[in-house]
């Protein structure tokens, strides 16, 4: 295949994961509807409506992360067999939310989560149009600085730091609705609670080797110096602060529940900046540009 065309393969690929992850978020919501907000396990006992609904749209999660892979190999094989598919930001993003999909995909495989597939697929699916429609940009080769072995290593790291941390983030948003009394068809405060904190206790040691450690090394290949005070520098760095902070607080001052939660999203909101937000405002200053 040639380049353009593994190029429209892949960006077929988006469209059709896209749609799908639609129709599952559809299916998500039938199955809401058919146990009127209640938790699977409950539902079921007045129907098998619910339990086939959430496999149904299980199902075409699974499906549309299968596609959301071809778009990433599409990707990269469209501009070199041997490139990794995240040389800016429109494909950092694919490969982040394919992270987040697959998390879930696996995680409610192993133990059943339908409660929080609805959330997921929400994400997905508003995550891709945005990465359509403002992100895109055509293939082209990596620039020099991007051409480099610390380029995989160090965002490989960032990128599934960045899904566990927006799954982390998506389940403290439940958390929160949930102690507030909305949305009694998801599980108990405390387990939402426990979850999050699992996925960001597994986030946090991923992100501090991928900014702190493999980052500053790749920059010192790419630009003589481990460090240089770049506005994507300093925001990894308030990343990583505030995770921290959401770790020490529940290790040492119990900070458990609402306070936590905060934090976790603070520390979402940051994440993010650092990865999109810095491309718009700081674009012109930032070494980083590369990756817009």
């Amino acid at each position: 295949m040639t380049n353009q065309a593994w190029e429209t393969l892949s960006n077929q690929a988006v469209a059709g994961c896209g749609v799908i992850y639609f129709l599952a978020m559809l299916a998500y919501l039938g199955q809401w509807a058919a146990g009127r907000g209640e938790p699977v396990a409950a539902a079921a006992s007045a129907g098998n409506r619910p339990v086939v609904f959430g496999r149904f749209a299980y199902v075409l999660t699974a499906f549309a992360t299968v596609i959301h892979f071809v778009a990433l190999v599409g990707r990269g094989m469209a501009a070199d067999p041997d490139r990794v598919p995240w040389g800016n930001m429109y494909e950092f993003t694919l490969t982040a939310s394919f992270v987040v999909t697959l998390t879930y995909v696996v995680l409610n495989r192993r133990h059943v989560h339908d409660w929080l597939g609805p959330w997921v697929v929400l994400l997905i699916v508003i995550v891709l149009m945005a990465d359509v429609l403002w992100l895109y940009e055509p293939v082209a080769p990596l620039t020099e600085a991007l051409n480099s072995p610390w380029l995989v290593i160090h965002v490989v790291a960032a990128i599934i730091a960045t899904g566990m941390f927006t799954l982390g983030g998506v389940v403290s948003i439940l958390f929160l609705l949930r102690s507030s009394g909305r949305l009694k068809g998801l599980p108990e405060a405390d387990v939402l609670d426990r979850m999050a904190y699992r996925l960001h206790a597994f986030a946090f040691p991923v992100w501090t080797f991928a900014a702190l450690i493999a980052g500053p090394i790749w920059a010192y290949y790419a630009w003589s110096r481990y460090w240089g005070w770049d506005p994507k520098e300093i925001w990894a760095f308030i990343t990583w602060v505030v995770y921290a902070a959401y770790l020490h607080a529940r290790a040492t001052a119990g900070w458990k529940g609402r306070n936590a939660a905060i934090i976790a999203l603070i520390g979402l909101a940051t994440l993010w900046f650092n990865f999109i937000g810095i491309n718009f405002f700081f674009g012109g200053s930032s070494i980083h540009s590369y990756s817009k």
